[in-house]
């Protein structure tokens, strides 16, 4: 399939409202969307205008696995000796890949490792900590850039959806029976320096597209 056909069916799926999203995702977003959001949230999506790039992708994360936007820059970076900000990747993330995003104490507190079924290479049990963040030691200079800091160091953006938020805050909430708020503010708190909250994964997928990115599911 090319670009521009992957470009079209991926306009045409944000329009649709949950056409490139699955079925998990797609209920967060009909049940999630309908919480008013505080009346002091604001959006700053301007980073979309600095999508200046020839080449310009935005990976659509179905779960939680960074091989294909290391493969992609490395492809580039090999091939045509083209790094950022000559090649943009955007990595947007909704409910299922939403742990990717978090820092090491909301994975130890909320037991994130156990709800989304992700084990410790190191222990084979249940993460504690955000193994996503840094490659594990001794990984080969491959494996070194699929982690979250070496993409973002190659200009990499990572969004994380606020309907799939909230659906991570109600499960949470109401889990450890503490008030909605709170746990939201705290969640948004312990986002990944460089994550950026944006108001619907369905959206930005559609804006990334506008702003000339191609599209990619994983």
């Amino acid at each position: 399939m090319t670009g521009s056909r992957r470009s079209f069916l991926g306009v045409l799926s944000a329009i649709a409202g949950t056409a490139v999203l699955r079925p998990a995702e797609a209920g967060a977003s009909a049940a999630y969307s309908r919480r008013p959001l505080p009346p002091t949230e604001e959006w700053d999506l301007s980073w979309l205008d600095k999508l200046q790039g020839k080449h310009k992708q935005v990976f659509d994360l179905g779960v939680p696995t960074l091989d294909g936007v290391a493969n992609y820059l490395r492809a580039f970076r090999d091939v045509y000796r083209l790094e950022h900000p000559q090649v943009n990747a955007v990595v947007g993330i909704a409910y299922n890949a939403y742990p990717m995003n978090a820092v090491d104490a909301l994975w130890a507190k909320y037991e994130l490792g156990s709800r989304w079924k992700i084990n410790d290479p190191l222990t084979g049990k249940p993460s504690t900590r955000n193994i996503f963040i840094e490659p594990p030691a001794g990984a080969s200079d491959v494996a070194r850039e699929v982690a979250v800091r070496a993409l973002m160091s190659r200009g990499a953006i990572f969004w994380q959806c606020n309907n799939a938020l909230n659906r991570v805050v109600d499960e949470l909430s109401r889990d450890t029976k503490q008030p909605f708020d709170a746990v939201r503010a705290e969640l948004i708190a312990g986002l990944l320096p460089g994550v950026k909250l944006i108001p619907a994964h369905a959206m930005l997928i559609g804006m990334a597209q506008e702003h000339g990115c191609t599209y990619q599911r994983l």
